[in-house]
């Protein structure tokens, strides 16, 4: 994945301090190809951990200290999953609808004549959906 020069990846690993780290280039580079190689390799345990749950939870016949082993191996998958995707999700171009144009007042009314029409005005959904309390 190709992100611009200006961008900032943040790698799958920590600093010696435990902080995040962070790379700057046009992801092409060694660093770049290692942090994939990290990633795919995380994936792909995290993978083998939610195997190996539904695997212990469709026995049926599982002790607390296979639970808690269990617990703290998807923790840590689920950690590293949900960096990678924060990693890739900030090295994605802005979405078409977070154009500075699109979100003039005239699309927002028209927008929300639409909800309107679509939900009716006291619909639960709409009420969730945009913040607004019922009556």
């Amino acid at each position: 994945m190709v992100s611009p020069p200006d961008r900032l990846r943040l790698l799958p690993w920590a600093g010696p301090e435990g902080k995040p780290c962070y790379l700057a280039g046009d992801g092409t580079g060694y660093v770049s190809r290692l942090a994939d190689n990290v990633e795919s390799a995380q994936l792909d345990l995290a993978g083998e951990i939610l195997q190996e749950a539904q695997r212990v939870l469709d026995s049926r016949q599982w002790t607390s200290g296979e639970l808690h082993l269990l617990t703290i191996q998807l923790n840590e998958a689920l950690t590293q999953v949900r960096q990678i995707a924060i990693s890739r999700g900030a090295r994605l171009p802005a979405p078409a609808y977070e154009d500075p144009a699109v979100g003039d007042d005239t699309h927002d009314q028209q927008e929300e004549a639409s909800q309107r029409t679509q939900f009716g005005s006291g619909s639960p959904l709409r009420s969730r959906q945009w913040g607004a309390t019922q009556t």
